[in-house]
């Protein structure tokens, strides 16, 4: 297997030639959330099924276990202040881990109703914490517990966590999943993998225009997934979407199109920027942690000094 599907030449800008696809753990049943923690220097990822938080550590390669039970968490995040931001499905909130240690309940409702399972967070440079809602922590027991909707539908919130306040900003997604902001934050992007409840739901990334008073405007579809289903993604510096798909991380230009892809042995879950130049690139599969060095780096990073 090549370590890359080079569809444009300026995917190959994107990437370092000799560097190769590392696989540094498995013994997972399904991973998800990666988010990497400058401070502590490791990344964190979730086994939704097996209720557990993993932590990586990068200075000597091990994986241990950073925390379970954890109320079967999915995606993760940092806010401006390095603390890490967690969506969870049995505790149907979204939580904060404080400096002491404790987990925090940041939001639990929506005008009086339990979220679904909120599923994957970003956080805005104004401080503003955004999620998306879908089902999947209460369709079954395996990612968290049977439960009915209170709320009847799988949204995007807005949350101010300075306030507490909630506000509902996407309604027309089947079921919203990942979530990424552009570089200049004017667009919101989207995947939708309403096709797993709702046949027919095109597997695709949605683009949304952000005004300034965070109010969004639905701009259109971004780009359908020809394998599988889009999952988790991030952007990168230059605009750049990173996604996975059911046979590899996908790369997308800011114009919609496929530029390249990094083909991954199991299905890809989520992707996530890390390492102290921010130009490695995290990749959770399936049952595995996988990484590469890329020659790109987060939205919103700039080189120190």
């Amino acid at each position: 297997m090549s370590d890359y599907d080079i569809r444009d030449e300026r995917f190959r800008r994107l990437i370092v030639g000799h560097a190769r696809l590392e696989k540094l753990w498995t013994g997972a049943r399904w991973v998800e959330g990666p988010v990497y923690v400058p401070a502590a220097r490791h990344l964190l990822f979730s086994d939704i099924p097996n209720d557990r938080v993993l932590r990586f550590c990068e200075d000597n390669g091990t994986v241990s276990v950073f925390q379970t039970p954890v109320g079967y968490h999915n995606g993760h995040t940092l806010d401006h202040q390095g603390r890490v931001i967690a969506c969870e499905h049995g505790g149907r909130r979204v939580s904060r881990l404080a400096h002491d240690g404790t987990w925090q309940a940041l939001a639990t409702h929506w005008q009086g109703k339990r979220f679904n399972s909120p599923n994957d967070v970003v956080v805005k440079s104004d401080g503003t914490i955004w999620f998306t809602d879908p089902t999947y922590g209460i369709d079954g027991a395996y990612e968290g517990g049977h439960a009915t909707s209170e709320i009847g539908a799988s949204n995007v919130y807005r949350l101010d966590p300075e306030t507490g306040d909630v506000r509902v900003v996407i309604t027309d997604r089947v079921r919203p999943n990942g979530l990424a902001f552009s570089p200049d934050e004017a667009r919101l992007y989207v995947s939708d993998t309403g096709k797993s409840h709702v046949p027919g739901t095109p597997p695709a990334i949605h683009v949304y225009a952000v005004a300034t008073d965070g109010s969004v405007a639905p701009k259109g579809v971004f780009s359908v997934c020809d394998a599988h289903l889009y999952d988790g993604f991030r952007v990168d510096w230059m605009g750049n979407i990173w996604t996975s798909t059911g046979d590899s991380v996908h790369c997308y230009a800011p114009d919609g199109k496929l530029i390249g892809r990094i083909p991954i042995p199991e299905i890809v879950s989520n992707v996530a920027f890390g390492g102290p130049k921010r130009n490695r690139l995290y990749i959770t599969a399936q049952t595995s942690l996988y990484a590469i060095y890329l020659n790109s780096h987060p939205a919103g990073w700039t080189p120190p000094g």
